[in-house]
């Protein structure tokens, strides 16, 4: 019996679920503009473990969501992730960020398509076949009207960067998950279950967030 904690805080999503060989057990999330994740992660930790009556020392492993997404969003979940990790002494398990987003798309026809905002008319993107396979790694691009073209059909959009898509292409070639913006934990947690099996542990000393884009501060060249 395998009991996973998943945190994904890539997006305006802070979510936090709790798993057990791959089940949801317990979730809590919120997608806020004002993005609290400091203030609402280890609240949301502490109310998913009280309701499966489980204890910190009865996890076997964290699950965190690696990025692409918010530099300050991924930042705290991913220092949340690797300090439970280091108290308990369990191990890391990094998913990709797109991989969780494209796993809410739950279908079993088509491509999936995540994409998610990266300002202006860029995004970061992956494409997966129905069944998770990645088929186009996770980049950042700027979108055209041909960016997904020749995909085989029918195509689904799922991510916050739909949007800016939707006003390039037809509408009729694709299909949009509008209420499909954010990654959630829910999503991650049959992901984290399989790597859990096949023992796919991330270097908790040296693990650091996936961004794609360097980080610049303001004023610094």
């Amino acid at each position: 019996m395998a009991l996973i904690l998943n945190l994904e805080t890539a997006t305006k999503n802070c979510s936090v679920a709790l798993a057990r060989d791959g089940a949801l057990v317990a979730v809590r999330e919120v997608a806020d503009a004002g993005y609290a994740h400091a203030e609402r992660l280890h609240v949301f930790i502490e109310e998913c473990l009280s309701e499966a009556e489980a204890a910190f020392s009865d996890l076997d492993a964290i699950a965190v969501s690696e990025g692409p997404g918010s530099y300050t969003g991924l930042r705290i979940g991913v220092s949340a992730a690797k300090g439970l990790c280091y108290a308990l002494g369990k191990p890391l398990i990094a998913v990709p960020t797109l991989e969780v987003l494209a796993r809410a798309a739950n279908t079993n026809t088509g491509t999936i398509v995540a994409m998610l905002d990266a300002r202006r008319m860029e995004a970061y993107t992956a494409v997966f076949s129905a069944d998770g396979t990645q088929l186009r790694k996770t980049q950042p691009e700027i979108l055209t009207p041909t960016s997904f073209s020749g995909l085989p059909v029918p195509v689904w959009l799922v991510g916050d960067a739909q949007a800016k898509f939707r006003e390039l292409a037809p509408e009729a070639d694709f299909h949009f998950c509008d209420t499909i913006l954010y990654p959630s934990a829910t999503n991650m947690v049959k992901a984290s279950f399989a790597r859990y099996q096949n023992h796919e542990w991330a270097d908790v000393a040296y693990f650091e967030p996936v961004y794609l884009k360097e980080f610049f501060l303001p004023g610094k060249s």
